[in-house]
């Protein structure tokens, strides 16, 4: 005989109550992340159909050119005409108008210009890695969610009730692991693409403020 803890029936029925009450929010979330992989995963396309080839060879002419440069409007050319982003153009010229202030005044400009820009960067990348961790969790409660309904509609012969529980678990399942890879992937990329961006503009700042210090 099964003895029956006092209280332990509503307990149970509550946190059945509470895990079916999530079933909806679980699979409107997914949807969602579904969305926004397929548009983030169109975004990485366009973005990388923009990408500038910047290769070693052309920092190294950089930096020689902004070392060498004779004048302010000189090593202003050199930024304009170089084969680099136009954002790392225009945080080199406003390096460049910090002329006037002290050495130590000119590093804290250019490290808090390269701080904002690792910023921009880091909030691109934190929200296709908030997907990446929480996609296949949603697909894991998304998966166990329908199956107790379906287990219980089993014991009582309702062979149709526990098929449609399965689709649902395999649907979800499928769902979250897949928004949480291309998250993953496109978080992967872009972070690669952005120490490369942030590496390249850190050695140019440098180059330009030891030129100011002479």
């Amino acid at each position: 005989m099964v003895t029956t803890i006092p209280g332990s029936d509503i307990l149970t029925s509550s946190l059945n109550m509470i895990s079916q009450s999530l079933q909806i929010p679980v699979i409107i979330f997914l949807i969602i992340f579904a969305v926004f992989a397929v548009l983030t995963l169109g975004s990485l396309v366009s973005e990388y159909t923009s990408r500038k080839n910047i290769s070693s060879e052309l920092i190294e002419r950089l930096i020689y050119s902004i070392s060498n440069a004779n004048s302010l409007e000189e090593i202003r050319d050199v930024i304009k005409n170089a084969k680099i982003y136009e954002s790392q153009k225009i945080i080199l010229i406003k390096i460049l108008r910090s002329s006037s202030l002290t050495n130590e005044s000119r590093q804290t400009l250019a490290r808090k210009l390269i701080e904002f820009e690792e910023n921009k960067f880091a909030k691109k990348i934190e929200r296709t890695d908030i997907v990446t961790r929480i996609g296949p969790t949603l697909g894991l409660m998304g998966t166990l969610i329908p199956m107790g309904p379906g287990l219980a509609a089993l014991g009582a012969g309702d062979v149709n009730t526990l098929a449609s529980a399965i689709i649902v678990a395999f649907d979800t399942t499928v769902v979250g692991i897949g928004a949480g890879a291309v998250a993953y992937f496109v978080s992967k990329v872009r972070r690669r693409w952005y120490e490369e961006y942030l590496s390249n503009l850190d050695a140019l700042a440098d180059a330009l403020i030891d030129k100011l210090k002479q």
